[in-house]
């Protein structure tokens, strides 16, 4: 039998089924919210109603549900807030839920009072919970109270006049009282209006208390700016009461660092209240006083808050360096004085110049006899203990030292320089020299330098050649990178045209092709990389077995241009920039080979193939969105048509396949008499096609009857002669029978008798 708790775990793994459900389609909403309101109500357990809760004020405050679904959802759900609300637990995490679904369900209720005035239980309902929440509003926990808040703020939002937009659509005008009938049964307008502006008063008061929670007032100021914008009725007021508050006087002793912060944050949240109200309206009457306002809370600082935190306290005990005077007052002892001995004559090691005790037992003992690790343990205690006027000295001392040293090296005359100059040594060590002199020249320097540390000499590294990459192991590291540029196309937006970029863009054909890092960088790399690099490596002359199997294997090319053929395919209205781009290339770069191929080759030379892209590719993009293109594409697809370097018969006849479809007739049409009309070289073939397409799909003959009477007027009269002398003869062959409405007689009724084929031909 399974347990209570786990009969728990598996009706929330359900329910949280369900939100997943909604989330991902709204239209379950109405379904799912009827669904577990019997779950969630007064007598389920904890658990499900905090669940529940949370779900319904999710549910009343997304933004993909629709208002009017919302709206006719409110009459079930009211009785369920409200019986939760009236539970003697009080629980803090249902609360809030329960007081922000209530502030997103007094607006739907209210507009569907308004609408339905039959429904008076929905609205008893509503000012019970509405009543219930103002008068334990003071008793709640604080994040309730931040709730609540906005709770009022929607009351007070909705229970004021507000602005008509148009009289004629009333659904589209916000909730307020401008849109209830004065003669509306159930609502009150004076009432109404009387307890909204009692409830703003009771909002307005936390700005006019001695000591308030800044949470509290940031809540209220953060809630007052839709207020301000959308109801001038009551935005003066508000304005006034904000200009009337002063965060610092909110500041009482001691002066903690949490009240510091406090004070601060409402000062910004004020000030940036003010800031938007004015950006919003710079005419508004009161703009003077807000910027006074403004002004004053930058510089008027309580001085207890300022001067915590610009003062500084007397030190509680001497610091280094006391003088005379201090140190008699303090009863200070003077710091001990360190006598450094002086420096030995002649050549220094770095023992002796950081040695400065003249205890012989200390100078001689070796520290590399001890191991590391207790070396550390001795060294950190006693660094931590040492007197830092000590060590002040100390430093000081070898400093002097050091530059002692330097300054009689400098005054020192060379005694010979013909043995430095046989002393300097090389880092390249020729390989004819013999290492026994080396040897012999090492011992000399050890010898002069004495005392100095043994420095130890490298060879030259090498890094070992890595191994050869196999066809395969290069192919998928090509592919590796070319996914990875196209990685930095999809995260990279397009640079805005401004400072240097822009002067860029300007020069048009002049400027430097991804030279601005952004998106169109990133994708000319990607086009010429796949065009360009390949390029005079794909011809060859007789074709072996070998080359015809490694002509079968995909090359980083055929990649590149396969990724960029889905890459454009994925939204091909908003990446049509980049196809365009690509064919450009492509074009350019057959053009190119070819020119090269012809030039190089002689009589003697069999001829090489050139393998041209634009053709294939250019098709393969219009066999990929035609089917998906429509009338709304008119645009963009003429703009296609009209930016790629070269118009094939192969094109004209994809075009041409539009027009089988009879929503797309026009778009047909239009793309052809665009191409006639604005690109001679490809006129005849698009004019070709229209013909085609005029003789073929009937429905075209309207529009393409006026781009063919312009362009080839003799050819139309001749297409509609032929049409009515077909029409003629097939009127002419048609048996003897019943006429129709158009005059033409059908066959089929011919052997019918004269009242039954009259019958059927009225029908």
């Amino acid at each position: 039998m399974a347990q209570p708790g786990d009969h728990l775990v598996d009706q929330i793994a359900q329910l949280n089924a369900a939100r997943n459900l909604v989330l991902g389609d709204a239209a379950f909403y109405p379904q799912i919210v009827n669904g577990v309101l019997p779950i969630i109500g007064a007598q389920a357990r904890l658990e499900l109603r905090r669940w529940g809760t949370e779900f319904l004020a999710e549910t009343f405050a997304s933004p993909a549900f629709p208002a009017a679904q919302k709206e006719q959802l409110t009459t079930n759900v009211l009785q369920t807030v409200r019986n939760i609300l009236e539970l003697p637990e009080g629980d803090q995490l249902v609360l809030e839920n329960i007081v922000q679904t209530a502030a997103s369900l007094y607006p739907l209720v209210f507009r569907h009072i308004i609408n339905n005035a039959e429904a008076k239980e929905a609205w008893d309902n509503m000012s019970a919970i509405k009543q219930d929440i103002l008068r334990r509003w003071d008793s709640f926990p604080h994040p309730v109270k931040i709730c609540c808040i906005k709770f009022v703020q929607r009351v007070v939002l909705v229970q004021t006049h507000g602005l008509i937009s148009d009289p004629r659509r009333p659904e589209q005008n916000e909730t307020s009282l401008a849109i209830v009938p004065r003669s509306h049964p159930i609502l009150s307008l004076p009432n109404l209006e009387a307890e909204a502006s009692g409830l703003l008063d009771r909002l307005l008061s936390v700005f006019q208390e001695d000591a308030s929670d800044p949470l509290l007032v940031n809540a209220t100021l953060n809630s007052l700016a839709v207020l301000i914008r959308t109801r001038q009725s009551v935005g003066n007021k508000i304005i006034n009461a904000i200009l009337n508050f002063f965060p610092a006087r909110q500041a009482r002793s001691p002066v903690t660092p949490a009240v510091r912060v406090g004070v601060k944050s409402m000062e910004r949240t004020t000030r940036a209240l003010l800031i938007n109200i004015m950006k919003r309206n710079p005419s508004h009457p009161l703009v003077g006083r807000m910027q006074q306002h403004i002004e004053r809370l930058m510089q008027s600082r309580i001085e207890s808050v300022e001067d915590t935190s610009r003062k500084r306290g007397l030190p509680s005990e001497p610091t280094d360096g006391l003088d005379v005077a201090k140190r008699a007052r303090l009863d200070a002892e003077p710091p001990a004085i360190i006598e450094v001995p002086p420096l030995p004559p002649g050549r220094l090691s770095y023992a002796q110049l950081f040695t400065l005790t003249e205890d012989t037992g200390l100078s001689s003992f070796d520290v590399k006899q001890l191991p590391t690790d207790l070396l550390v343990k001795i060294v950190i205690p006693l660094l931590a203990r040492v007197d830092q006027s000590s060590m002040n000295q100390s430093l000081d001392a070898i400093r002097m030292r050091y530059e002692t040293y330097q300054k009689q090296q400098m005054t020192t005359p060379q005694a010979a320089p013909v043995e430095e100059e046989d002393d300097y040594e090389p880092e390249y060590q020729p390989m004819d020299v013999p290492p026994l002199a080396a040897d012999h020249e090492d011992a000399v320097s050890a010898e002069i330098v004495g005392e100095q540390p043994d420095l130890v000499s490298l060879g030259p590294f090498v890094l070992p050649q890595p191994p050869p990459l196999s066809e395969e192991e290069a192919a998928e590291a090509g592919r590796g990178a070319v996914g990875r540029v196209f990685g930095m196309v999809a995260s990279t937006t397009v640079a805005p045209a401004s400072g240097k970029n822009k002067g860029q863009h300007n020069l048009g054909f002049s400027r430097l092709a991804g030279s601005t890092f952004d998106r169109d960088a990133w994708v000319t790399l990607l086009v010429r990389l796949a065009t360009r690099a390949p390029a005079g490596l794909e011809a060859g002359g007789q074709k072996t077995e070998s080359d015809m199997s490694a002509r079968k294997r995909p090359t980083i090319s055929d990649s590149i241009r396969e990724t960029l053929y889905r890459h454009i395919l994925e939204d091909f209205r908003a990446r049509v920039n980049v196809g365009i781009s690509w064919l450009n290339e492509e074009w350019y770069n057959d053009r190119i080979q070819m020119k090269l191929t012809a030039s190089q080759r002689t009589e003697e030379d069999e001829e090489v193939s050139v393998p041209l892209h634009y053709d294939k590719w250019a098709l393969r993009l219009l066999d990929g969105f035609l089917p998906y293109l429509d009338s709304r594409d008119t645009k963009i697809f003429i703009r296609f048509l009209s930016e790629i370097p070269e118009v094939t018969i192969p094109i004209t006849k994809r075009i041409a396949s539009l027009a089988k479809d009879p929503e797309r007739v026009n778009l047909c049409v239009q793309s052809l008499m665009y191409l006639i009309m604005f690109r001679p070289p490809a006129r005849e073939i698009c004019l070709n096609a229209l013909e085609e397409v005029y003789e073929t799909y009937e429905e075209s003959r309207p529009s393409a009857g006026k781009v063919l009477a312009k362009w080839r007027p003799q050819r139309v009269a001749q297409l509609k002669g032929e049409q009515t002398t077909l029409v003629r003869r097939s009127a002419e062959a048609q048996p003897a029978g019943v006429p129709l409405a158009n005059g033409v007689k059908d066959p089929r009724l011919a052997s019918l008798p004269v009242s039954q084929a009259s019958d059927t031909t009225a029908a």
